[in-house]
């Protein structure tokens, strides 16, 4: 079986060129966490980020969903879903980003799952793996 298509580092600089929106998956609330401070930078950046993360109103000021689904009911499409979760959850959330008609899969620096990538490929999505979205975007100036 043929490894899934991932985008490289120019793929992933033009993702970020064009997208405004990103949920942020596996947000969390505590400043020390890493979705907290790459949700921050992006934000800053002016980009319209929606934290999903069951359990919570209200993550750095933004109304929070419970899973992509929701958030995507509220709010319409995502041009990148961000996500911050263990590799073995990625496939459902490759799944629900197929099923809700968002633009790309982006896995976090870290996180990689070729089942996932396969599941974002062959549904049309665009993906970016094992790439931190805010160090890509520090490195070029997007």
């Amino acid at each position: 079986m043929a490894a899934p298509k991932t985008l490289d580092l120019t793929g992933a600089v033009e993702l970020l060129r064009t997208a405004r929106r990103i949920a942020v998956v596996g947000a969390s609330p505590r400043p020390w966490r890493a979705s907290n401070s790459v949700m921050r930078y992006l934000l800053d950046q002016g980009y319209e980020c929606v934290p999903v993360t069951p359990k919570r109103d209200v993550i750095l000021g933004r109304t929070c969903y419970p899973t992509l689904e929701a958030a995507v009911s509220a709010s319409g499409p995502f041009d990148i879903v961000d996500v911050f979760r263990r590799p073995e959850f990625t496939p459902d959330i490759a799944r629900s980003v197929v099923a809700t008609g968002c633009g790309a899969l982006w896995l976090q620096l870290g996180v990689v799952n070729d089942e996932a990538a396969r599941i974002a490929d062959e549904g049309g999505v665009a993906v970016v793996m094992d790439r931190c979205t805010a160090v890509v975007h520090r490195q070029v100036s997007v």
